[in-house]
């Protein structure tokens, strides 16, 4: 079976910041991780591969530096990685990502199956697995929190919904996001770390996944980032009392209005 596992390397949360002028997040000078909803993905195609055989590529889209990454999960336990990077790839929005990575996809060929993370943390958008999908033309099963069966040709896994879970069937080959219940991801050994470390990681750019140049990076990206800005941050209350609930009833629904809630 031949795995294909999409990977992020995002800003620590607590460092997180934002270039007012461009609208995209910094990433130089600060600290980087691998997003930690794809860790889940990277655990459950090594438990996949163990199970079933075969081969499980990571692959990601950043700047060189974005190796670091890759070279953490090789240490895991996967087989080789992938580093789509050029300049005509940055300030993509999830459209003009979701495109680059199906072409990536679609030049490795011959996968049974691709795992996302749910979504990024440093935009939360949950958009890019589906948009992948949706790229290749392939079925998709999101927010997966096990899966129950799957052999060469099918797959069945229980994806969860608010307040359950539904139990979901389908032919391979498929992608899936999966959500943090699916597994515990684990660490890398010594040995896995000695084989990221001299592990060759392949380079690929837009002439290499021939991508049409006006569909990648910010030329190819729908989404306009108008303003950013920090809010002001203030903090008002009132107590009432218990014998003040109508007058805090009408107090609420003043300030929603005054704040164009309602």
């Amino acid at each position: 079976m031949k795995i294909i596992i999409c990977i992020k390397q995002v800003p620590n949360p607590e460092q997180a910041k934002m270039d007012e002028k461009s609208g995209t997040v910094v990433r130089e000078g600060v600290e980087l991780m691998v997003n930690p909803f794809d860790l889940y993905a990277v655990e459950e195609g090594l438990r996949l591969k163990e199970k079933m055989g075969g081969e499980v590529i990571a692959i990601s889209m950043g700047p060189p530096q974005a190796e670091t990454a890759l070279r953490e999960v090789i240490g895991m336990g996967v087989d080789r990685g992938i580093l789509l990077t050029s300049r005509d790839f940055a300030g993509a929005d999830t459209w003009a990502t979701s495109y680059t990575l199906s072409k990536a996809c679609e030049k490795i060929k011959d996968y049974d199956l691709i795992i996302c993370g749910k979504q990024a943390i440093d935009g939360d958008t949950a958009q890019v697995g589906p948009g992948v999908a949706a790229q290749l033309g392939i079925p998709q099963i999101t927010f997966v929190r096990k899966i129950d069966e799957i052999n060469e040709k099918n797959i069945k896994a229980e994806r969860l919904v608010e307040g359950g879970y539904e139990v979901i069937s389908s032919p391979l080959p498929l992608l899936i996001t999966v959500v943090k219940e699916i597994n515990e991801p684990r660490l890398p050994t010594l040995k896995g770390r000695l084989n990221a470390k001299k592990a060759e990681i392949a380079h690929w750019g837009p002439e290499d996944i021939q991508a049409d140049k006006d569909k990648i990076g910010i030329n190819g990206s729908p989404t306009i980032v108008d303003e950013i800005f920090t809010p002001d941050l203030s903090k008002e209350g009132k107590i009432f009392s218990i014998d003040q609930i109508e007058e805090a009833a009408e107090e609420i629904i003043k300030k929603q209005k005054e704040m164009g809630l309602i």
